[in-house]
């Protein structure tokens, strides 16, 4: 009888943590760093060789003015004045002077290039301004260059000391009506509520238990002694009081050992349900009038299994008619806003939308405004997301945006002007369709605006007074700048550029932007490549793909980072790394992009991602494809582990950490979204749900290459039983693989000793190297 081999990779312990040691910067004198040093580091070390990562803008007057630091290296923080009537940036102060002035008001040596001077306090006139400094309060005169200490009244001080108590007094468990003469309570899972002038409380409900709770985001963990916030929202200036409830009494249970608990190990388990089961979570609303006294379930039973929710931080889905919310159905395809009546309890459906395979529930929203005559809703119904106005009856009034280009969330809303500033994505062309710009558009007719011009991700923060944007957009082979612009998208001032010349001067550098075509040969993927700082091209590297395929998301780093997900510090060691924004990867580039893997869970980003590599070593006669290898988490985790089997001739290693490998018993929403499931109806109307779905666990028996499988021992995202049902499955057979458990980790493992397991690993699989990566720095 032939018996597997099975590695259990302990013994990597000694040499990670040899690396680790070997990292410590204070053990470098710092004049002779050089990258061979810095770059096995994490961000927070190569940031140290950066001046302006960030720009903050503190505005004065409402927009009037502003100021800002901009950092130099030679005068270190320099501090602009700037007016919206002329743009122009004026220096506060100069450096020296204001240091010889702080040193002789406090008694202590400052020195000029490190100021630190906060929550500069203007004059009407912007000709002064107040700050504290070492525990005084200072008044500086730009005209007469005078600085002076001003002595604080007692009275300010002991009113701070009072809104300082004032404001530490813990009453999040209770949630207010308007006029604040009510506020709802849950306690021991029934909800209360207080009338205010008054010192009893009303309990409302009676059939509250473990995991039937209003208690929001009840866990087994909640403390029933104790009182809670309940899981809704008043209906405006109203004393009516909606609340959604979860029923998950029936839903089964996962369990997880704490191995590491003290005195012995400890059980903890909790609810999950998985996609296809039985019994998933139930959902009910319930309407409470606080001048009645009353509590009332809201009968809006529609669809077997469907979800109820309150969209997360949507606060204003309340008109003086209706509280809003969202209904849809277990196959995911239909989404309706409800508008539950404040005064009858009845139900009404404001907008029924339907959309094939599953509706993107990392963009929908709605906006309720106007008291409910304009509601701004979301929807994918043209193949790219876009905006609609209906009014509160769920007539559709008009078309707000429309395009080949995906309108992306809200940012701001101007209710008087009848306008929006939203993300939008792919409508600037020749551009990576991937990028976040920003626009305005109003309610009543398609006017889209660009605000944000600039080739890269953008990111923006609006003035108090709503008339400009300061705008910081940058690519990974492009530092950060910083604009600001109008309403209208003009530049009205450059406020600056990150500064990288002293990490250039270390040898760090930009990584490549790469683009490729899909499988399809039309679409194109957009990749970053990493290569050593020193690549000799007449050398082969072998290639190293970091990937995460979505669905919901990519984790591609689309704006500036000196070593996104540690992949820089890895191909330092002796390896071109790529990270690629695969078909079916985000929502980012419309619904058939977002939908591809729709029903093929487990293959469909591997032929692309295979595709991406051939490509790029054709373009790059240094690539090896001799040594290919993969390595991610969780989803990531999944495909790696799904690419080596798949294609066990082509990946010669792969790392696969915290991978849903069985997603089977994987989270319900994650699996029934998008793998899809179907809704079965037999001869006497009983509605049941079949799920079905491919595993890693069905592939094990083609592992030709070296295989790393990580868990932690408490994930309760990814249960480690998926890692160890693949584990299983190998042992079967009989191939040979590593294991490395990590007790007490969940599913976040990304510490220093995670990221330098993977990197030996590759070290010595990929490069047949013996020694560990810290030597192979100063070969």
């Amino acid at each position: 009888m032939k018996y597997p081999l099975i590695v259990i990779s302990i013994f990597l312990g000694t040499l990670c943590s040899t690396v680790a040691n070997a990292q410590n910067p204070e053990s470098i004198e710092k004049d002779s760093i050089t990258m061979n040093a810095l770059d096995i580091q994490d961000n927070d070390g190569l940031y140290k060789y950066i001046l302006n990562s960030s720009i903050y803008l503190n505005w004065i007057d409402n927009g009037k003015a502003f100021y800002y630091q901009y950092d130099t290296k030679d005068e270190g923080d320099v501090f602009y004045l700037v007016t919206s009537n002329n743009w122009k940036k004026v220096q506060l102060f100069d450096n020296a002077s204001m240091a010889k002035k702080l040193s002789k008001i406090t008694g202590k040596e400052v020195e000029a290039t490190h100021l630190k001077i906060y929550s500069l306090d203007f004059s009407k006139s912007l000709n002064t301004f107040t700050f504290n400094y070492d525990k005084k309060k200072l008044q500086y005169n730009r005209l007469t260059r005078r600085l002076k200490e001003i002595k604080v009244k007692k009275e300010e001080s002991n009113n701070k000391s009072y809104l300082r108590r004032l404001s530490s007094h813990n009453d999040s468990w209770k949630s207010y009506s308007k006029d604040s003469l009510y506020y709802v309570y849950t306690y021991k899972h029934d909800i209360y509520l207080h009338k205010t002038d008054e010192s009893d409380s009303v309990r409302l409900t009676y059939d509250g238990a473990k995991y039937y709770s209003f208690n929001s985001g009840y866990t087994a963990s909640h403390d029933d002694t104790l009182r809670h916030r309940p899981s809704g929202r008043w209906a405006l200036d109203s004393h009516k009081y909606f609340v959604i409830r979860k029923d998950e009494r029936k839903v089964g249970t996962m369990t997880l050992v704490d191995n590491l608990a003290q005195p012995r190990p400890k059980p903890k388990t909790y609810k999950f349900p998985l996609p296809g089961d039985k019994n998933v979570t139930q959902y009910e609303a319930w309407l409470i009038d606080a001048d009645a006294m009353a509590a009332k379930k809201v009968k809006m039973d529609k669809y077997k299994d469907q979800k109820l929710e309150i969209p997360r931080f949507n606060y204003d889905a309340v008109s003086s008619k209706y509280v809003f919310l969202y209904r849809r159905n277990r196959t995911c395809d239909i989404l309706e806003l409800c508008g539950i009546d404040i005064n009858t309890g009845q139900v009404k459906v404001i907008i029924h939308d339907e959309n094939k395979p599953h509706f993107n529930d990392q963009l929908i929203s709605f906006k309720i405004l106007n008291d409910g005559n304009d509601i701004i809703w979301w929807s994918e119904r043209t193949g790219k997301g876009q905006y609609y106005l209906y009014d509160q009856e769920g007539n559709l009034k008009n078309t707000i945006t429309s395009g080949d280009f995906v309108a992306g969330p809200i940012t701001k809303i101007d209710t008087l002007g009848r306008s929006f500033i939203f993300e939008g994505y792919g409508r600037e062309k020749g551009i990576n369709p991937n990028y976040k710009f920003y626009y305005k558009t109003s309610f009543d007719k398609n006017d889209v605006t660009l605000l944000t011009p600039g080739n890269g991700e953008h990111d923006i923060k609006i003035s108090p007074n709503g008339k400009y944007i300061q705008d910081t957009y940058s690519r990974m082979d492009s530092a950060p700048k910083f604009n600001i612009c109008d309403m209208q998208g003009n530049v009205k001032l450059s406020l600056g550029h990150c500064d990288i010349s002293d990490l250039l001067a270390k040898g760090w550098k930009y990584p490549k932007l790469i683009t490729t075509l899909a499988g399809d040969s039309v679409t194109k993927l957009y990749s970053v490549m990493y290569e050593p700082y020193d690549i000799d091209t007449t050398k082969r590297y072998p290639i190293i793909a970091n990937s995460y395929p979505g669905p919901h998301t990519d984790l591609m780093p689309w704006a500036f980072a000196t070593d996104d997900n540690s992949n820089a510090s890895l191909a330092q060691l002796g390896f071109v790394v790529v990270t690629t924004s695969l078909r079916g990867s985000n929502g980012r580039r419309g619904r058939d992009f977002h939908c591809y893997g729709y029903g093929n869970l487990r293959d469909y980003p591997l032929a692309d991602q295979k595709g991406t590599i051939e490509q790029i070593a054709k373009r790059y006669n240094y690539i090896d494809l001799n040594k290919v290898g993969i390595y991610g988490h969780s989803g990531g985790g999944f495909m790696s582990a799904a690419s080596i089997l798949t294609y066990p001739d082509f990946y010669k290693v792969a790392v696969a950490a915290s991978g849903n490998h069985d997603n089977n018993i994987y989270t319900q929403w994650w699996g029934e979204t998008y793998n899809g499931i179907q809704e079965k109806t037999d001869s006497l109307g009983n509605i049941s749900f079949d799920f079905k779905v491919k595993t890693n666990i069905e592939l094990a028996d083609r592992l030709k290459g070296k295989l790393l499988l990580i868990t932690g021992d408490v994930d309760n995202n990814v249960h480690p039983a998926s890692t160890f049902r693949l584990v299983n499955a190998l042992i079967k057979a009989n191939k040979q693989f590593d294991l490395m458990v990590i007790p007490g980790k969940d599913h976040g493992l990304g510490d220093d000793y995670y990221n330098n397991l993977i990197r030996y690993y590759f070290v010595k699989n990929l490069l047949n190297e013996p020694r560990d990566p810290h030597q192979l720095l100063h070969k």
